[in-house]
C-alpha cells in the first residue's frame, strides 16, 4: 500500500471535477461513446482525502452527459476502514477491490503495506458491500526478501477461497503478473494455472474471469 500523502499534495477536488466535466463535455460534443468512467492507474485513488467528494461530484456529471455509463474504481481496499471511502465506493456501480491474500502473513508478503493493514478488518468491510462489488486477485509465486511464497497454495489459498465465499462478490477477476515489479524472483502463472484456480471459485457459484 502506498504511503498516504499530506492533503496539500493532492489535486483539489474542484480541479479534478472541472477536468472530468471538460472531458465528458468534449466527448459528448464529438459523439465519442463512453461506457465507463474509471479511477485507476499508478496510484491508489481512495487515498485522496476528498475521494468521497469527487464521487459525489462525478455522479451528477455522469448523469448529465452519459447517464448509461457506469462508474468504476480499482482499489487495493486498504482504505475501507475510512467510513467516507467505504460509503463512496458503495455509491458507484463497479467497485473493483483487491484481495490478494487469505492469510495475514501472505498479505504482508505480497502487498507489503507501509502502515498496518488487518486482513480480517478488510474482509469485514468487503462483506458490508452485500455482494455488490468485484474482487480482483493476483496469483503468483517467487521469493520476496528471502521468503519463498506461492499464494495459490494452502494454507493461504483455502483461506482466500473461504473469504471469497463469505464476501460473495458478483464477480472475481483473476490474473497474474503483467508488468515489471519492484521485487525480483517473482513468477507469473500461465493461463492454464489461472483457469484451474478460477474453476474452484466457479464451483462456489461465483462468476470468475481470468486475464
Amino acid at each position: 500500500m502506498e504511503k498516504r500523502l499530506d492533503a496539500r499534495e493532492y489535486c483539489p477536488v474542484q480541479t479534478i471535477l472541472q477536468a472530468i466535466e471538460h472531458k465528458l463535455k468534449t466527448c459528448a460534443e464529438t459523439g465519442t461513446p463512453v461506457d465507463s468512467i474509471t479511477f485507476s492507474g499508478n496510484g491508489e485513488p481512495t487515498l485522496h482525502p476528498g475521494f468521497d467528494q469527487i464521487i459525489d461530484g462525478l455522479i451528477p456529471l455522469r448523469d448529465q452527459y452519459y447517464p448509461n455509463a457506469v462508474i468504476s474504481c480499482l482499489s487495493n481496499a486498504t482504505q475501507l476502514m475510512r467510513p467516507e471511502v467505504c460509503a463512496a465506493l458503495k455509491r458507484i456501480e463497479n467497485p473493483i477491490l483487491k484481495l490478494d491474500a487469505g492469510t495475514q502473513e501472505m498479505l504482508e508478503i505480497i502487498n507489503g503495506p507501509v502502515v498496518p493493514v488487518n486482513l480480517d478488518e478488510v474482509v469485514r468491510e468487503l462483506c458490508s458491500f452485500n455482494g455488490n462489488l468485484i474482487i480482483q486477485t493476483m496469483f503468483l509465486s517467487g521469493e520476496k526478501d528471502g521468503v519463498p511464497f506461492d499464494n495459490s497454495q494452502d494454507p493461504n489459498f483455502s483461506q482466500w477461497l473461504d473469504r471469497v465465499r463469505l464476501i460473495n462478490p458478483q464477480k472475481v477477476m483473476i490474473y497474474s503478473l503483467d508488468r515489471e515489479t519492484p521485487a525480483l524472483q517473482l513468477h507469473k502463472f500461465d493461463k492454464e494455472k489461472l483457469e484451474s484456480i478460477a474453476d474452484k471459485v466457479r464451483a462456489l457459484g461465483i462468476h470468475t474471469d481470468t486475464y
